[in-house]
């Protein structure tokens, strides 16, 4: 089940859906927009069996990925079934260093990411 993503009053809100609630052990992130620095693909990276030391939350490699991750000393949130439609969406001064989310659609959350950073810079 995907995650779903929209630009609120500043923030990126990420709403965890369906049974992955329970599995993450969280349903909605809002991170203020200038915490974020960025949103790519994140197939590659999701593709990986492994993410870091599994803390809270799901983990069976290559079906499901889902909740914080710590690895090199920096934590992740991860909400991941289908690779292939992964993002990976960098942050700076979070607790979480990055967040990988399956989406509907990769591209256009990308999009959706880089035009709210885009229209805070002008």
């Amino acid at each position: 089940m995907s995650a779903s993503i929209d630009i609120q009053d500043e923030k990126l809100v990420v709403e965890i859906n369906g049974p992955d609630k329970l599995l993450a052990l969280k349903s909605r992130l809002e991170i203020p927009l200038d915490k974020v620095a960025g949103a790519r693909p994140g197939a590659e990276e999701a593709h990986w069996w492994l993410h870091g030391m599994h803390v809270g939350g799901t983990h069976i490699p290559e079906l499901i990925s889902a909740g914080r991750f710590y690895w090199f000393g920096e934590w992740s949130f991860w909400d991941v079934h289908d690779a292939d439609k992964t993002i990976a969406i960098e942050l700076r001064d979070h607790r979480y260093r990055k967040l990988v989310l399956e989406v509907q659609d990769p591209d256009r959350a990308i999009d959706l990411i880089d035009g709210a950073l885009t229209a805070r810079v002008h």
